[in-house]
């Protein structure tokens, strides 16, 4: 009944609750308390200073008393360390993470600041801290930054990058705070999770994580897996599928659906592709013939340009292309229908290769390498790849060579990093947005703090126009006459070939202007640096320096600021409306900052992808200027408007429709990796093998010593137990792969997931065991000790880590949706 009652509750609370309700007023009272305390800590040494921080630490529990005083503490150690005094609203961002909310904060107003005060409270209470940022960068930045905050308080404080040895990782790690990229702590988890020794271990127990762009981590990435590969060879692409499909046109040889995310030969185009194969027949070998012409057969798969979603990274044999059917003299017949299945499979990643992943909006080619851009934010994913066969194929596409195939060791998405820490808080500029996401996935709520000066930015109406390119022209001409006032500038474009098409039409008309994209990602501080100066243009994708602040009058500042101001501030142009308003909000943010002038407005077309994905049932009949193509109808402002909500609502049931997949693994990882730590911390795996196998254990206790064969015992174990759990991610994958199969026999796709997982699942530990029991009567041993190696117990011979995005399963909803685009899409046609 309790549990009735208690689920009940929580739903009536999410139905009359609107999003960002924290109550402030709580933390408002103590505001005063603080303020008196100043007065007297102003009157101490540094020393005394830290040594009231201390004092802290004695205290029995946290509450207002303790946040005041934390509170107080902080404001007059960053008074002295960085010459800052925190604002008031920056203490009420504080005591919002002290106490476990989301704090939207604006642009500008000191996010930094607030969350190191708070991470310094966490410290205070014995607890240690991962201040959770989105790359590298920021991380270390903000550590530097912060750390004389933190040696005033009496904390320890460091950062992890990519750059660190494994020991100074581990010493980063046992300071109170660490700061490190969201990908680099989930490598490090992935990490320890394959050590055979304790003390290789680098991570501490997760015990509070206080994250930085908290929607960017928490929802842009939360189904993007983070993954540990082991070397297995080179990549392999069939690089003579893909040159027949460089040749096939769109809508003659293959044809793809109206949001870009599925790709498929037409009748014509696979006779073109069999025909070129030499006559094999792609959809022969018990497929049930060919089905090109419906498009339900050689279906390129489900990515898009904004997220290429595939499941987690396996290597499958066919996943990079496969043997062609008449590769080896003497076996053509033999091989025929594997053959013709793999080269099947070869077209189809080839064909999603060439048709939905686009050169300098999906990815880029720089020295020599296909790197991927994270669309989110525009910048370069530097350790981001596709699952193996389409990373080849994308490489085979632009005559590259294939980058290594890895075995996949284990995976984790960013959500369920997230989940591992008792104790979790954010902030961001932008949170009320997806205040719904961060209660429903997380059990947040969001906090929002007023700035501390009113925000004069003048946020102008979107200027529609009928086409992209009457909306170029008056971009153009927006930033001719803004500039002609000397005022600075920032364009927010979707991707690297939209910024560098405008920055060359802006030169054509004699404009100068800096590029900000993910070809020049390095130079972004210095670039951001100077985008307030007087007549500065600057074109960027949405990286805008997220995290830095873009200050009037560039970075000297002083007078410059003034003269900047006094023309009205930085002006954002975006030049199309995101797929999430929140997007929209970061670009608007970037000017106005703590009460500076400013403007910010969005142009628009109708032929725009947003609304040609999300809502292309546009209204006949719609006026637009003969001249210009402007469009000042209100139904034109509502279809746009009307785009962004449902991309947001698709992205959303995705998010929800992957994570019920997930949440099985998780579970079971959890398990797996309990019994893991128990065989790596104890003797368990030494009193298995003696049960199991007695006499030979006896014998080799004689021959090695009982430390040795303990510590053999243990590693003979746990390279089988991660051999089995390796085997079961990729055993997972194919059903996950698979299951939307189910859906067609009016099965349920998880009930049938659950159904398929659960009991493979469970042979996990009995198989361990076997295998270790039959390595131990199999290895050999000599003078020089136990050749396990010989035995079959070898570890890869390097690792690495890369993330890939995660969209295997379309929703109900999203399928729906895609008909009724279609249906529009041609009708329209």
């Amino acid at each position: 009944m309790a549990v009735l009652i208690d689920r009940m509750s929580r739903r009536l609370r999410r139905i009359i609750q609107r999003p960002a309700s924290v109550e402030l007023t709580r933390y408002e009272k103590l505001l005063p308390a603080i303020g008196e305390r100043e007065p007297d800590l102003e009157k101490l040494t540094d020393d005394e200073l830290t040594e009231a921080a201390k004092a802290v630490r004695l205290e029995a529990e946290f509450g207002d008393r303790q946040l005041i005083e934390v509170c107080a503490l902080g404001r007059e150690a960053a008074r002295r360390a960085l010459d800052e005094r925190a604002f008031d609203v920056q203490l009420l961002g504080t005591m919002g993470l002290l106490t476990g909310h989301v704090v939207q904060m604006a642009t500008g107003e000191g996010k930094t600041l607030s969350g190191a005060l708070a991470a310094a409270g966490h410290a205070l209470q014995g607890k240690r801290v991962h201040v959770i940022s989105v790359n590298d960068y920021l991380a270390r930045r903000d550590a530097e930054w912060m750390k004389p905050v933190y040696d005033l308080l009496g904390v320890s404080v460091s950062w992890v990058d990519p750059a660190l040895t494994h020991a100074e990782r581990r010493d980063s790690y046992q300071a109170e705070v660490c700061y490190g990229a969201v990908s680099e702590i989930g490598f490090d988890v992935l990490r320890d999770r394959l050590v055979t020794r304790p003390e290789d271990l680098v991570q501490t127990e997760p015990e509070v994580a206080i994250i930085d762009e908290a929607d960017s981590v928490l929802v842009d990435e939360a189904r993007v897996p983070l993954v540990m590969a082991g070397s297995v060879d080179a990549g392999v692409a069939d690089e003579e599928v893909a040159n027949i499909v460089r040749r096939l046109r769109l809508n003659l040889h293959y044809e793809t659906d109206a949001d870009g995310r599925n790709a498929w030969l037409t009748a014509a185009g696979a006779s073109v592709v069999e025909k070129a194969l030499g006559g094999v027949d792609l959809y022969g070998g018990g497929t049930g013939g060919s089905k090109a012409a419906e498009g339900d057969a050689g279906t390129a798969g489900t990515a898009g340009a904004d997220s290429t979603d595939s499941s987690d990274s396996t290597d499958t044999e066919d996943a990079g292309g496969g043997e062609s059917s008449a590769d080896g003299a003497g076996n053509a017949e033999r091989q025929a229908a594997a053959g013709a299945g793999n080269r099947l499979a070869s077209v189809n990643i080839a064909l999603h290769a060439h048709a939905l992943l686009t050169r300098d909006v999906d990815y880029l080619v720089r020295d020599g390498k296909v790197q991927l851009i994270n669309a989110s934010r525009g910048r370069v994913a530097e350790l981001q790849r596709w699952p193996d066969g389409l990373q080849a194929a994308v490489e085979a596409k632009e005559q590259l060579p294939p980058s290594d195939r890895g075995e996949i060791l284990d995976s984790i998405t960013v959500q369920a990093l997230i989940a591992r820490y008792p104790q979790v808080a954010g902030m961001t500029g932008t949170a009320v947005a997806v205040a719904e996401q961060l209660r429903e996935f997380y059990e947040l709520e969001v906090a929002v703090i007023p700035p501390n000066t009113e925000n004069i930015r003048e946020d102008r109406a979107d200027r529609i126009f009928a086409s992209p390119s009457h909306k170029l022209r008056a971009i153009v001409e927006e930033i001719r006459e803004v500039h002609a006032t000397g005022r600075p500038i920032l364009v927010g474009t979707q991707d690297v070939a939209e910024s560098e098409e405008l920055a060359e039409k802006l030169a054509k008309a004699d404009l100068p202007c800096v590029v900000l994209n993910a070809r020049n990602d390095a130079e972004e501080a210095a670039i951001i640096a100077e985008a307030g100066r007087f007549e500065a243009v600057t074109v960027s994708t949405q990286m805008a320096g997220r995290g830095t602040d873009i200050r009037l009058g560039g970075a000297e500042g002083g007078s410059e600021r003034e003269r900047v101001a006094e023309l009205g501030g930085l002006h954002v142009i975006g030049t199309a409306r995101y797929p999430s308003s929140r997007l929209d909000d970061q670009l608007r943010g970037r000017a106005g900052r703590q009460g500076d002038p400013g403007s910010s407005v969005f142009f628009a077309s109708l032929n725009d992808e947003l609304v040609l994905s999300y809502a292309p049932d546009i209204p006949e009949g719609i006026p637009a200027d003969d001249e210009t193509g402007e469009i000042t109808s209100e139904h034109a402002h509502r279809q746009i408007n009307h785009a962004q909500r449902v991309a947001e609502g698709v992205d959303l049931e995705i998010h929800r429709n992957t994570w019920r997949y997930t949440r099985l693994i998780e579970h079971q990882r959890k398990e797996v990796l309990a019994y893991r730590d128990d065989v790596l911390r104890t003797g368990l795996a030494a009193e298995v093998l003696e049960e199991t196998e007695p006499e030979r254990f006896a014998e080799l206790t004689e021959t090695l010593g009982a430390d040795r064969m303990e510590r053999v015992s243990r590693e003979i174990l746990l390279y089988h137990l991660d051999q089995l759990w390796a085997d079961h991610l990729a055993f997972l994958t194919e059903v996950r792969e698979s299951i939307h199969l189910r859906a067609l026999a009016r099965e349920t796709p998880l009930d049938e997931f659950h159904r398929a997982a659960i009991p493979e699942f469970r042979k996990i530990a009995a198989k361990a065991r076997e295998r270790a029991a039959k390595t131990l009567i199999e290895a050999e041993v000599s003078e020089a000790g136990i050749d396990l190696a010989a035995s079959g117990v070898r570890r890869p011979t390097s690792t690495w880590t890369y993330l890939v995005h995660d969209n295997p399963f379309d929703s109900d909803a999203e399928q729906a949706l895609k008909k009724v685009r279609g249906m529009l899409r041609k009708k329209r046609s």
